[in-house]
């Protein structure tokens, strides 16, 4: 069953209360993942929906060190725990952002993409990060930005997300 940790823009601000978001981090290699994560977290609890965020062991790691006080995220979870409580039904969301700067990540949006009804975004980055957009073929909405170290070009596109 699903554990959840739960620690001590003008376009998002239309979205609907009560809504369930969820955040798949990848492999935590590029800087960039860890602040648009928090930032985007941050974005859609002012906004009224509650976030979940999911990843590896050491994405969560870093998530919970550059975050103590869980000023930011609230809910974390094991990404493979999760895949199998979406997989069983136990849980289930309204929207996912899967962060992917690899054919790993690109795995976890396919993932989402067949087992979850969420309305999924392949939120994708890093050098390759045109390359590897091109390459999704499973049904999502495509954000992506070549962004390593400098958050901004993919916060630019993110907050032109309307949900």
């Amino acid at each position: 069953m699903l554990s959840i940790n739960r620690n001590n823009s003008k376009e998002m601000e239309d979205m609907s209360e009560g809504k369930n978001a969820l955040l798949v981090m990848g492999c935590p290699e590029v800087p960039v993942q860890m602040s648009m994560v928090i930032y985007l977290t941050h974005k859609l609890k002012k906004s009224g929906w509650d976030v979940t965020v999911a990843g590896t062991d050491a994405a969560v790691k870093l998530l919970k060190v550059a975050d103590p006080e869980s000023y930011y995220v609230q809910k974390t979870v094991d990404l493979d725990e999760l895949i199998g409580d979406v997989v069983e039904k136990k849980v289930d969301f309204d929207v996912c952002f899967a962060f992917m700067h690899s054919d790993a990540g690109m795995t976890y949006g396919a993932t989402f993409s067949a087992i979850s009804k969420a309305r999924l975004f392949a939120v994708v980055f890093g050098k390759n990060a045109e390359a590897l957009g091109e390459s999704i073929d499973y049904p999502a909405e495509k954000i992506v930005a070549k962004a390593t170290h400098n958050p901004n070009p993919l916060k630019n596109k993110i907050d032109k997300v309307v949900l």
